[in-house]
């Protein structure tokens, strides 16, 4: 593959990846949840099990006081509560509300929504393929923004 195409697959994979974020969250808010984009990759991080606020900056590439941050206005908006760490006494678990999990399944819902009309323009064959082929390309995550 030459240079020049390479850079556009990156900037079409980036692109898709940019529309996708923007769908999500735009269904998200059309669905009466406010949120931000960073709150879904948050929300990837906490659910199921929860995390502490180290673990979310680590998954989100952010210092620990811009995961605090983050924390305090997930929880000022109901999203989030912080509960005593079963296995650590000085840390919080960060754990997703009865809202929280709302919120999350709207972003699923807006996601599906994104990915059946790729299927329109692609054919779900087409659209199950490139999934199978994006899981060999980056299997493991993290679901992450790109700041």
């Amino acid at each position: 593959m030459q240079n020049s195409e390479a850079l556009s697959l990156s900037s079409a994979l980036l692109a898709a990846a940019g529309e996708l974020t923007r769908h999500i969250n735009d269904g998200v808010v059309a669905r009466g949840f406010e949120g931000r984009p960073v709150y879904g990759f948050a929300f990837a991080r906490l659910a199921p099990d929860g995390a502490t606020a180290t673990d979310l900056a680590a998954h989100l590439g952010v210092t620990k006081q811009a995961a605090s941050q983050l924390v305090d206005e997930l929880v000022r908006k109901g999203y989030v509560e912080r509960r005593p760490h079963p296995e650590d006494a000085r840390a919080r678990l960060v754990v997703l509300t009865g809202r929280g999990r709302e919120c999350a399944r709207a972003a699923e819902e807006a996601a599906a929504e994104a990915v059946r009309a790729w299927g329109e323009l692609l054919g779900e064959r087409e659209v199950r393929a490139l999934g199978r082929h994006l899981l060999r390309i980056a299997p493991n995550g993290p679901v992450r923004p790109s700041w």
